[in-house]
């Protein structure tokens, strides 16, 4: 049997060379989607696949020789990770969201008491 580390290294190499291989067929569509009909970003598009190859191996699809279901969730976990390190979550500034807020009710506020 294969020492741990060997056997990692060639699972993770075989994800490489499928990315890489589906990079080079399909563009990089995953990270940059086209948007002609969907207006879903990169990572909302990702996780839209992640759920569907979830439902697949919820569903039994690893019990069936149609598809390499597990290849393709690491690959789009993958591809998450590339795109979560891209682009970081914005941080909020929750001093002006609540300034903000405090705007918006007393410009509601004024408006009530002008119909008034």
């Amino acid at each position: 049997m294969a020492v741990f580390h060997e056997q990692v290294y060639k699972v993770l190499s075989e994800i490489t060379e499928m990315l890489i291989a589906k990079n080079k067929k399909y563009g990089n569509s995953a990270l940059e989607p086209l948007g002609v009909f969907s207006q879903l970003s990169a990572k909302e598009g990702l996780l839209v696949r992640i759920d569907d190859k979830l439902k697949r191996i919820k569903n039994g699809s690893l019990d069936k020789d149609d598809e390499d279901v597990i290849n393709d969730l690491i690959g789009y976990l993958v591809l998450l990770k590339i795109e979560t390190n891209s682009n970081p979550k914005p941080t909020h500034n929750w001093r002006d969201i609540k300034e903000k807020q405090d705007l918006i009710k007393k410009m509601q506020q004024e408006l009530r008491d002008e119909m008034i």
